[in-house]
């Protein structure tokens, strides 16, 4: 009988450990950091996320123009091109063959 209240009290213990260090672990998402150095790597997660568009963060005007020869070389290679878009997904059109009838009568 005590063993099972050590045991237990054991189990609480460590299920107690565990939902702590889990909750430490996704605390900063939700408060400040105790450490300074985990504080400085949330503010540039946040710094990031507010500069992130649907492109690029901060581009030079020649890493656009390396991207943009880039796409238009994928594009090309692929099927793309003027007024093509790529983001949609191809239509197939499949057609029968024509095919010659075959006369089973006997003459």
């Amino acid at each position: 009988m005590l063993s099972q209240q050590i045991l237990k009290g054991v189990k609480t213990s460590v299920n107690g450990a565990v939902c702590s260090r889990n909750i430490g672990i996704f605390a900063p998402c939700f408060q400040k950091a105790t450490d300074p150095v985990q504080q400085l790597f949330i503010d540039k997660i946040r710094e990031y996320n507010k500069k992130n568009g649907k492109s690029l963060v901060e581009p030079t005007p020649e890493l656009e123009k390396e991207l943009k020869t880039e796409l238009e070389k994928v594009a090309k290679q692929y099927g793309g091109g003027a007024g093509v878009d790529m983001t949609k997904f191809p239509t197939f059109e499949f057609k029968d063959p024509v095919i010659d009838p075959i006369n089973l009568e006997t003459k």
